[in-house]
């Protein structure tokens, strides 16, 4: 791969604009892909978090571990939820008074094509990247993020 500046300028270049141009590039690709599915990123973290979860989750469970994902305040991850609900992929269990999650079969099935899905962009991502670049490189974020007196997670 050719670089867009020498070793020597590369190292002076501001990190907040490429990060920023990583951001921007990896969730464009991401949403498109799966929208070509059918699905939003947001409605992909949900089916994630229900199909993963070793015990059913509730819905406040799932909606507070991922609003932090959005930039916008609790309801829109609300109204992601909902719509996994629509499209018939989750059911809310209205036996209980926590609401826990589950998926459907048609939920299972389509959780499954989704995965196979970032699994495929994931490869595409990291090619030409060792484990090794790749731990550095999210060690040095995590430590900028650390530096800046921001914050981040990841779950």
């Amino acid at each position: 791969m050719d670089y867009s500046h020498t070793d020597t300028e590369l190292v002076r270049q501001p990190i907040g604009y490429w990060t920023w141009a990583a951001y921007k590039a990896v969730v464009t690709r991401t949403r498109a892909a799966l929208a070509e599915l059918g699905t939003t990123q947001p409605q992909w973290w949900v089916l994630a978090q229900v199909a993963r979860a070793d015990t059913p989750k509730t819905r406040a469970e799932v909606s507070e571990l991922l609003r932090n994902y959005l930039d916008t305040g609790p309801e829109a991850m609300e109204s992601e939820i909902d719509a996994t609900v629509t499209a018939g992929w989750i059911v809310q269990d209205a036996e209980t008074s926590d609401g826990r999650l589950s998926l459907t079969p048609e939920g299972r099935a389509f959780f499954e094509k989704a995965a196979a899905l970032q699994d495929d962009l994931w490869t595409e991502r990291h090619a030409g990247i060792s484990d090794e670049e790749y731990l550095t490189t999210m060690k040095v974020l995590q430590r900028v993020i650390h530096n800046t007196g921001g914050r981040a997670w990841h779950h």
